[in-house]
């Protein structure tokens, strides 16, 4: 019997692994620069820590590992954002932390998704997070880290485009108008998309 891999999961072999570890060496270099701390949540949360009531996202409701243990519901970490929060409320950082509290974290993250090209089941995603404060300093810092790990790797051609929906208002506006816009044509909308005109019509997009 021939074992392989599962579908959607790839191996690092050793002589590719060097190639991570210098890339991961460059990340840690600079997050430090910017005055990031790295943290490490488990591969696995409680579920509730990802799905949350009235969410339209594909990645809660189509691609969550999820299994159970008695009555206890855990689900593998499908992105990083949740169990940092949670790291940040549970340990109270809030109280010891200068803010922004600034992390990042890099590691495995698992999405049940169809494979396809760039995109696996388990993948490693680097991330960062600033809690505490909300400015537009903050959004131009890290895009600021994201350029110069770029750089750091050797790439010098690099182009920057940046978007935005608003504020509230606006961002109530243009939901307000998509919806507006598809209601007439919900019939020829696929199952997906008639729960998201109600939730969130942006997830139509």
């Amino acid at each position: 019997m021939s074992y392989q891999t599962p579908r959607g999961t790839y191996d690092i072999l050793p002589d590719e692994s060097g190639k991570w570890q210098e890339l991961e060496q460059i990340i840690r270099d600079q997050c430090r620069l910017y005055r990031y701390k790295e943290i490490r949540t488990p591969y696995f949360e409680d579920t509730s820590v990802f799905a949350r009531k009235n969410d339209s996202s594909d990645m809660v409701n189509k691609e969550m590992y999820t299994f159970t243990m008695g009555t206890d519901s855990y689900t593998l970490r499908p992105e990083g954002t949740a169990g940092v929060i949670r790291a940040f409320d549970q340990h109270k950082l809030y109280g010891s932390m200068e803010m922004p509290a600034r992390f990042y974290y890099m590691g495995a993250m698992f999405r049940h998704e169809r494979p396809q090209k760039g995109r696996q089941r388990q993948f490693t995603q680097f991330g960062v997070e600033n809690i505490g404060v909300k400015s537009p300093e903050i959004d131009a810092e890290t895009i600021a880290l994201g350029i110069d790990i770029v750089k750091a790797m050797g790439i010098s051609s690099i182009k920057v485009s940046i978007n935005t929906l608003g504020d509230d208002e606006s961002r109530q506006a243009y939901r307000d108008a998509l919806k507006a816009y598809f209601e007439p044509h919900i019939d020829t909308l696929c199952a997906d998309c008639r729960i998201r005109i109600v939730q969130n019509p942006l997830r139509i997009l």
